[in-house]
């Protein structure tokens, strides 16, 4: 087995105990659903997945990806998913175009 040297760590420990390895990571070609980009952001903020690498990788934009980061920070991992967005809108206080 050929074993790929790379400066980044090969696993990383989450504060929940939990260890989380590259290949934990989604592939990209699945739907994104909350615990795929809750993973995501794991990986990027506990230094896993450099961001500009995630970026490239997943076909995200920086504003999509940094809104992703926020929101877990702020809501946590269960305010990723479709049905919460336009609930987290009111409760960051943006406006909606919603009639």
């Amino acid at each position: 087995m050929f074993v790929r040297k790379t400066t980044r760590p090969r696993t990383v420990t989450l504060g929940d105990g939990r260890i989380l390895t590259m290949a934990d990571l989604p592939s990209g070609q699945e739907r994104w659903v909350a615990r795929r980009k809750a993973v995501v952001v794991e990986a990027v903020t506990h230094g896993l997945l450099a961001r500009d690498e995630a970026i490239e990788r997943y076909g995200l934009t920086e504003e999509e990806l940094d809104m992703w980061i926020e929101t877990v920070a702020e809501l946590g991992p269960s305010a990723l998913k479709i049905k919460s967005i336009p609930k987290n809108r009111v409760t960051r206080g943006i406006a909606t175009n919603n009639p």
